[in-house]
């Protein structure tokens, strides 16, 4: 996986001519000691096995391979560092490794020992061009390369060129290389390689076979820097290395240099705590208590936590991605959602607890909030100040009343308009948990109604009979055709009006009438029971031609 580590040798001193016999023996001077190489460049990939994240492209890659089934121009996209030059330079490696007897093929395994593997890996075969595209971007350039394609390669199988981030061609460059890209040569392949796909024109696009690059995963990249680790002979804690994952973003190249750098901080192991006062990080385990704070409305205690993150050195906008995170995780595990492998133990827990007293409202409502404050923050000319009137702002609403739940509340008259009232405390002091559910299907086409989404409102209303409401479950029995896509857009309407997920489903079974056809039998109830008084009996037959146009109950007249 790794380049063998230098060593410095000496070799034996012998006399010779020009050295008397009285005269001692000069030691030979010794040679230059290496450079170091930063982990980055000395761990980079050398086959494919040792890629790590990209199964899929590389399944494919020895499947066109084993059938000879190679495009002539491939195209490599995918954030910084996840491994597009690498797989340019391993793919050439494939394509031109001829195997340590010299009879081989093309190969998804390329040897590593014959002279085309060990020349390119060295960067000096003369059939391998690389080129920045970020420093040739001209038209002259491509046309250096156009000219060259004509001619066979030299002592390897393929001519190969590498272009990293091809985006930054101009756009006569990229006419110029079109006729030379859809035809070239048998001999000649093209590897591109950009972070900006977006950026290539559609003819270029069309013309290469490309490779989406992932982002590789936090698990992954703790395991890849626990055995570089583990071959530099250092040590580790696993808390450390994940840190350093989840700081990389999915990139292999900033994880690497953040190791390099954590392990040049300090001596004896990289530690936890040192990576988050390398990156400005803030203990997580203070973030949690933090974000604890907020919940029971502790406005000195959230003050106090910030100003003692502030003075280790914790960036104000650091501190708000933490409790970001925090509320994120809490929602993913109230969802269900997967673990994330680069949570410890504790945070699972604690993730669990919060996520079975608070509801979707509060969380969302959290969320917002925090996103607003680190807005602020970075904008801010004092951050310390921005951030501790962003938190106290989520503290003043973690002691209000659930929005859901007052309307509730005054809709069934338990409190007056005017009244104040107190907002049910969650588990731990926090706010109250998701606001409580329309009691009725009319009461909720009554709430949808009334925050202005008359279509929906409308269509519940007119078009569908109620086989079960048992928020968030809803069983609808349509009656008239609807779209493919209704039931999905009405779920997600009912989720930003209710903060819950909702269920939609439509059945064939018992259904109630729909509202507009209760409203329709209880007008002609009502005009029965007019019609049948025994005042409006004798009006009609003193007055036979006579016609009941309106009536007003409660009146006692008809």
């Amino acid at each position: 996986m790794s380049d063998s580590p230098d060593t410095i040798t000496e070799e034996p001193v012998e006399s010779g001519p020009g050295l008397g016999l009285d005269e001692p023996a000069q030691p030979a001077p010794p040679e230059a000691a290496q450079p170091y190489r930063v982990l980055a460049r000395k761990y980079r990939p050398q086959s494919f096995s040792e890629l790590i994240g990209q199964d899929a492209m590389v399944q494919t890659l020895a499947n066109a391979i084993r059938r000879d089934r190679l495009a002539h121009a491939f195209l490599l996209t995918g954030v910084r560092g996840v491994g597009k030059t690498s797989t340019a330079r391993l793919l050439a490696k494939s394509l031109n490794c001829i195997g340590p007897d010299g009879e081989g093929g093309p190969t998804i395994d390329p040897c590593g020992q014959c002279e085309p593997c060990r020349a390119i890996a060295e960067g000096r075969h003369i059939d391998v061009v690389e080129m920045d595209a970020a420093s040739h971007t001209g038209v002259d350039d491509v046309r250096e390369i156009i000219e060259a394609v004509r001619y066979a390669a030299v002592s390897a199988r393929y001519k190969i060129y590498i272009i990293d981030e091809v985006h930054m061609l101009s756009k006569n460059a990229f006419n110029a290389l079109l006729k030379t890209l859809e035809e070239p040569p048998p001999h000649v392949k093209f590897l591109f390689a950009t972070t900006e796909v977006n950026k290539l024109p559609v003819t270029v696009l069309s013309r290469c076979q490309r490779f989406d690059l992932r982002r590789i995963p936090a698990d992954l990249l703790t395991e890849h820097f626990r055995k570089i680790v583990g071959l530099e002979g250092g040590e580790a804690e696993d808390e450390a290395l994940a840190l350093i994952a989840r700081a990389a973003e999915g990139s292999a190249r900033d994880g690497l240099s953040i190791l390099d750098q954590a392990m040049a901080h300090g001596t004896g192991g990289v530690t936890a705590a040192q990576v988050r006062e390398m990156l400005g990080l803030s203990d997580r385990g203070a973030v949690r208590a933090l974000f604890g704070k907020l919940l029971e409305g502790d406005a000195p205690g959230v003050l106090a936590a910030i100003q003692t993150q502030y003075d280790l050195g914790v960036d104000p906008a650091a501190l708000f991605r933490g409790l970001l995170e925090t509320a994120h995780g809490i929602t993913r595990a109230k969802v269900g959602g997967m673990d994330d492998p680069a949570l410890s133990a504790e945070e699972r827990a604690a993730f669990e607890q919060w996520a079975g007293g608070l509801g979707f409202a509060p969380l969302h409502r959290i969320w917002q909030l925090l996103l607003k404050g680190l807005h602020e923050v970075e904008t801010a000319p004092m951050p310390l100040e921005a951030a501790e009137m962003g938190l106290l702002r989520i503290v003043h609403a973690a002691g209000m009343p659930d929005p859901g739940d007052l309307a509730r509340k005054l809709e069934s008259g338990e409190v007056a308009a005017g009244q104040p009232a107190s907002a049910p405390a969650a588990p731990g002091g926090g706010p109250a948990a998701a606001g409580a559910m329309p009691p009725t299907f009319a009461a909720l086409v009554k709430l949808v109604d009334d925050r202005q989404e008359q279509s929906l409102a409308l269509q519940l209303h007119d078009h569908f009979g109620v086989i079960r409401y048992a928020p968030p479950d809803l069983v609808l029995k349509p009656l008239r055709p609807i779209e493919e896509d209704a039931l999905r857009e009405m779920a997600a309407a009912l989720k930003g009006l209710t903060g819950a997920h909702w269920n939609i489903e439509t059945g064939d079974g018992e259904a109630e009438p729909s509202l507009r056809e209760q409203e329709l039998a209880e007008e002609q109830n009502e005009r029965a029971a007019v019609l049948s008084s025994p005042m409006v009996k004798a009006a009609f037959e003193a007055f036979p031609d006579a016609e009941l146009i309106d009536y007003k109950l409660g009146t006692g007249q008809g």
